[in-house]
């Protein structure tokens, strides 16, 4: 049965050239913005390098002090990460980062934007970079404020050029010049608490992170338990610690605080009272819904048009005792076929999409791909696609009369 619907739905496309036409452009257009999108949000979400222990790891990204007439929020301080993180129990190891800074150096007269932040020890044992010379920043390092640093591989190319190695060398940045100890596989600027050009000890920053108490600061967190099932118990024992932290001024009356998990994290809203998941979860559905809305719109139109010119065989095919059902599977089944069509078109569109971002490298470091999560979903959309545009055209179409069916040929 599904074999003959598909010749009919074949048979269907060829006879009108020009509504086909516009049909698979709208579902295959479609399908390649939504495609793409998946891909970004799948890349984002589901890419753990360099942080491969994300299963046991919570995050802190954000502090808030509320005050009576107003509330400020932002990353939290090295000394509120060190000083009173270090009270918990739970987490085997804290990590501690700055968010990336931006300076410009120069090489043979050649200007050089240059991102680069500044870690503890502990930072290095949690995350798992990818070495391709050289090794990471070790504690006596970090401790004896020795000046060296870890570069991307972006780095290395555009400070020192096409060159074997630059374990050894020195590179400058923020007007101070250290020795290289090793150079990491490039992280997406998109994962922002983990991306850098290079990486330096807290500790030969020009301010002394370590006697700057307050609480505020530009540092992020990843405090790492033993194991997943620990995560829990490491939440609520950071909760607990942060009703018990000291109000660093009498203005202050409350703080807010959250060990989360990645995702939960890297989304936050920078404000207690919104949840950042379920905005972007918001601003993700409406944009999907906009996208797919008109494209729906003129397919069940042209799918309209379509049984209009076929009410003669419809009226046939019901004089013989085909039912209502019957016609409505059939319709719906050729929809399917439709926007299935479609999406191979989409699929290959968004092949060539993806190449040219990433050739284009829109985005620094990130590289997009089409895996098996991505086509699941396009599947999955290319399906629901085929479902809304074809219920209430197959709806109509059961609906016509024998008579006036046939009278209309």
């Amino acid at each position: 049965m599904l074999k003959n619907y598909f010749k009919i739905a074949i048979a269907v496309l060829r006879r009108r050239k020009f509504f086909t036409f516009i049909s698979l452009f709208g579902i295959s257009f479609t399908l390649t913005i939504l495609l793409v999108l998946t891909a970004f949000i799948d890349k984002v979400v589901g890419d753990s390098y360099p942080d491969k222990k994300r299963d046991r790891s919570l995050y802190v990204s954000r502090i808030q002090l509320s005050y009576k007439d107003g509330r400020s929020s932002g990353p939290p301080s090295y000394y509120f990460l060190d000083h009173y993180g270090h009270t918990l129990k739970t987490p085997l190891k804290i990590g501690i980062a700055s968010g990336f800074n931006g300076t410009n150096t120069y090489v043979n007269n050649k200007k050089i934007a240059v991102n680069y932040k500044y870690t503890n020890a502990d930072y290095w044992d949690i995350m798992e970079y990818e070495f391709t010379e050289g090794k990471a920043l070790t504690k006596q390092q970090i401790d004896n404020a020795d000046k060296v640093a870890v570069i991307s591989e972006d780095m290395k190319r555009e400070y020192f050029g096409d060159v074997p190695s630059v374990v050894g060398k020195l590179i400058e940045a923020d007007n101070v010049k250290y020795r290289v100890t090793g150079v990491v596989k490039n992280v997406p600027i998109t994962t922002y608490m983990l991306y850098s050009d290079i990486y330096l000890p807290y500790t030969v920053a020009k301010t002394d992170f370590r006697k700057d108490k307050g609480y505020q600061g530009g540092f992020y967190g990843i405090f790492l338990a033993k194991s997943s099932a620990d995560l829990s118990k490491m939440h609520d024992e950071y909760e607990d610690m942060i009703t018990r932290v000291p109000l660093p001024s009498k203005d202050v009356i409350k703080i807010y605080s959250h060990a989360d998990p990645y995702i939960r994290s890297y989304l936050d809203a920078g404000d207690e009272n919104h949840s950042g998941v379920a905005i972007a979860l918001t601003a993700i559905s409406i944009f999907a819904l906009l996208v797919m809305l008109l494209p729906t719109l003129n397919l069940v139109n042209i799918n309209i048009t379509r049984i209009m010119e076929r009410s003669s065989e419809i009226g046939v095919r019901k004089a013989f005792g085909a039912s209502s059902r019957t016609l409505v599977y059939q319709f719906i089944v050729e929809n399917i076929i439709l926007t299935l069509l479609g999406g191979l078109i989409g699929v290959v569109l968004s092949v060539i999409a993806l190449q040219v971002i990433n050739g284009e490298n829109l985005i620094p470091n990130l590289v997009l791909t089409l895996n098996f999560t991505v086509l699941g979903i396009g599947l999955l959309i290319c399906f629901f696609f085929g479902l809304l545009s074809g219920v209430y055209p197959a709806w109509r179409m059961s609906k016509l009369n024998v008579v006036t069916a046939l009278k209309a040929q």
